[in-house]
């Protein structure tokens, strides 16, 4: 049984810093990849923002890159602060720790509710919004078996699966990982069970702008804090295509153990469930095949230093590569994804230099990044 107290570790951002962050990952072209590549070449949050224009431009930027104003950040920190939330940064104590270490971890979190449940062993629970009676009825059983034994239930708050293993682990303590800003929860109907989390001792989170209506591109987003904050995750009736399977398939590229429940090969529901233990899910037929296989998990140190971190000092001027070597970076890209490493080798040239103009790329809008931190460059069209 994993230690249900909350264990914090980091470092807090001054308001300056925060205000700064907020800006800079709101500004366009600006992801969490691409957040954490300017910290590394600027130093800071503020140097970064200074420099986007130039950055942009000399990555071929066809127009002005809006950045976020002062004005707009301390506006999104006044409107959190109206409903009870906050912004958590990603080195910061209250930031979900197991969460720190995925790719295109979100530099900033909004959260609300109680924040040592951002810092506690979490257990991922989804499943079909369509769910089955006997469905819902086994996720509310391994929510509440694991959550009696300490970990906190992770889900989506969608209808079906989510809903379930939310409602069974409200007491033990749940998060709720929302698509839209944390006043836009999704479906609507569910508005009363994120109001029963965030007071009853559990947690929303979200990486999108208070007032953020969700879209389907944002569910992905989602799904991928969902795997990241879990160290596994259990998927009840999951169709063959299904937002469930996406978030199984992070969880694994994560690191994370995905458990699967088998489920009736005429139950379409199941379809997806059934294929994820062809491909080496954990057999899942009660809570105890989850608790013993996360708890050799439970006990390691996801609380180490931040991942993200300004230093002390600032860092000197970049010196950009020359229009040689700009030339043959950019040469050896094409519309295949390719490793960043694979061009470093193929240039010759200097790591620092290939991160470089890769950053000025991403942020004139003409680098594509793809999991697994491959990357591709948009042609003229």
């Amino acid at each position: 049984m994993p230690d249900g107290s909350a264990r914090r570790s980091g470092i807090a951002l001054t308001e300056k810093q925060r205000i700064a962050w907020l800006r800079l990952i709101r500004s366009d072209n600006v992801g969490p990849a691409t957040f954490r590549q300017l910290i590394n070449h600027c130093g800071s949050a503020e140097n970064a923002l200074a420099m986007l224009p130039e950055l942009s431009r000399r990555g071929g930027a066809t127009r002005s890159l809006r950045i976020s104003s002062i004005e707009d950040a301390e506006r999104e920190l006044e409107v959190a602060s109206r409903h009870g939330a906050c912004f958590v940064g990603i080195g910061e104590p209250d930031y979900p720790p197991a969460l720190r270490h995925i790719d295109g971890a979100p530099p900033l979190v909004a959260i609300k509710g109680d924040l040592t449940s951002a810092t506690r062993p979490s257990v991922g629970i989804v499943g079909s919004r369509n769910a089955s009676v006997v469905g819902a009825k086994f996720a509310a059983m391994i929510a509440r078996r694991c959550g009696q034994n300490g970990y906190v239930i992770t889900s989506g708050l969608a209808r079906g699966i989510d809903t379930a293993a939310h409602r069974a682990s409200v007491e033990t303590g749940t998060i709720a990982v929302l698509a839209g800003g944390l006043d836009r929860p999704y479906p609507p109907e569910n508005l009363g069970l994120l109001d029963e989390i965030t007071k009853g001792g559990g947690l929303a989170i979200s990486e999108m702008p208070f007032g953020w209506e969700p879209r389907a591109r944002d569910f992905p987003r989602r799904n991928r804090l969902i795997a990241g904050i879990s160290l596994g995750v259990v998927v009840v009736e999951a169709a063959e295509k299904s937002g469930s399977l996406i978030t199984a398939r992070m969880a694994g590229d994560f690191g994370r153990i995905v458990f699967a429940v088998p489920g009736s090969p005429l139950d379409p529901r199941c379809h997806g469930t059934n294929a994820l233990l062809k491909q080496g899910a954990v057999v899942t037929t009660g809570p105890e095949d989850v608790l013993e296989a996360l708890a050799p998990l439970s006990q390691l140190d996801l609380f180490e230093p931040p991942m993200i971190e300004e230093p002390d000092a600032q860092t000197g001027a970049i010196v950009p590569p020359d229009d040689d070597d700009r030339y043959a970076i950019i040469s050896a890209l094409g519309p295949t994804p390719a490793e960043i490493d694979d061009i470093i080798r193929h240039t010759g040239l200097p790591a620092s230099s290939v991160y470089l103009v890769l950053l000025e790329l991403d942020l004139a809008g003409r680098l594509y990044r793809h999991p697994g931190g491959s990357v591709s460059i948009a042609l003229p069209g």
